[in-house]
């Protein structure tokens, strides 16, 4: 994992660098955003035991990709990248991952964060295993997440004028479907991921202007 995190890493900071090209130094609270997207996952994932609810697998991965984002981002702490990724391993080297059920793993990451006002990759990995998802499948969701993060600074995100509802749909939904039609391990993976959004969001630009 140790190249994995790396990347991931060096992803995450180019993407924070399109919002705002110091962020390590602005004290953004990252942590916060885990904890809030914490929230966000249970409801995709139901908490109401008054009320039938199903799991919406989809968009619970895509809300567990969302907690690393901001939990990736609280881990930048003035070391090098390479640093941050061989202390990740070595987190998880000696704490490993708990068996949890997937609303006890939720509030593990969301009590962590509000504790310490950081990140545990370990109770993350616990979250990760609860969700029945492999490192494999955090690295491919990532990418494409990251992706989609970047495509929407590219339209106009930032200052409001992106349109985040295609076709009655929110773009996360779009992300899915173009990832499940594409093989990860191609190596213009995140290229084509890129492609794909932007072939779609031409179609949403051309029915608002009709």
């Amino acid at each position: 994992m140790l190249q994995r995190f790396i990347t991931m890493l060096e992803m995450q900071d180019s993407m924070n660098r399109k919002v705002h090209p110091q962020w390590p130094e602005q004290g953004f609270e990252w942590y916060r955003a885990a904890w809030i997207e914490c929230a966000e996952l249970m409801e995709h994932y139901g908490y109401k035991w008054w009320k039938k609810q199903q799991p919406d697998q989809d968009q619970v991965e895509l809300e567990i990709i969302d907690i690393w984002h901001f939990g990736m981002s609280a881990l930048f702490d003035g070391r090098d990248i390479p640093a941050i990724a061989q202390g990740m391993c070595d987190e998880l080297a000696s704490q490993p991952p708990v068996d949890l059920a997937f609303r006890d793993a939720v509030e593990a990451v969301a009590s962590h964060s509000l504790q310490t006002r950081s990140f545990s990759v370990s109770a993350f990995w616990s979250l990760l295993n609860a969700a029945g998802m492999s490192p494999d499948d955090l690295f491919s969701r990532y990418v494409g997440k990251n992706v989609l993060n970047v495509f929407r600074q590219d339209h106009g995100y930032k200052d409001g004028s992106y349109i985040k509802q295609w076709q009655g749909r929110e773009d996360n939904e779009h992300l899915v479907e173009i990832l499940a039609a594409l093989d990860a391990s191609r190596e213009d993976y995140r290229q084509a991921v890129y492609d794909g959004l932007k072939n779609r969001y031409q179609q949403v630009l051309a029915g608002a202007s009709a």
